[in-house]
């Protein structure tokens, strides 16, 4: 089975099962912040620039504010639910439908990052980003950019139908560990 048919089936079958939990979060949003999805220009596969989707969690931007400044300050009260236990993530299904994402790959970053980045970094750019990946099930948020990179560059490598299964069965796990994990080395494929 191609990687393709893999993530249009498994993403559907999630989007039908939790429609009723992503209509509720939607109600949520557009009752209490008025506005319910975010979206943002990200590099995909081959650095192609797609709109990813996700639930909004943040208050907008003040007159004078840049995207960096007081960011953690602007979360919501639901938004930090939501990142929390990365529901907001959710809507990310409807990229992989595009085609613009696949379940498991390097996290899209931004577009402004790009230019910083080594011809080494920039190989995590040859599969498509996915909602869950390598450096995701080994540390999350907490390791540095660097051994994410280290991690998207090792699962380009490794890529496999073998080792996107196990990352997608330890992905659910380190979601209800609240990012409380242990990083394993890389060798532990």
């Amino acid at each position: 089975m191609s990687y393709r048919i893999r993530d249009i089936l498994i993403s559907s079958i999630i989007l039908i099962l939790i429609s009723p939990i992503m209509g509720l979060i939607m109600l949520a949003l557009w009752l209490f912040q008025g506005k319910v999805f975010f979206t943002q220009i990200r590099p995909g596969l081959h650095e192609k620039p797609f709109r990813i989707y996700k639930f909004i969690t943040m208050y907008p931007l003040a007159e004078n504010e840049t995207e960096q400044d007081g960011q953690w300050q602007r979360v919501t009260p639901l938004g930090q639910i939501l990142r929390k236990t990365s529901l907001d993530e959710l809507p990310q299904l409807f990229n992989i439908l595009k085609g613009d994402m696949s379940l498991v790959g390097p996290r899209p970053l931004l577009m402004d990052w790009l230019e910083n980045y080594t011809p080494e970094e920039r190989r995590r750019h040859e599969v498509l980003p996915g909602i869950t990946g390598w450096a995701q099930i080994n540390g999350r948020n907490l390791i540095s950019f660097h051994k994410k990179f280290e991690y998207d560059i090792w699962y380009v490598q490794h890529k496999s139908h073998w080792l996107d299964l196990k990352i997608l069965l330890w992905t659910l796990p380190v979601l209800l560990a609240f990012q409380k994990v242990v990083p394993k080395p890389i060798d532990e494929a």
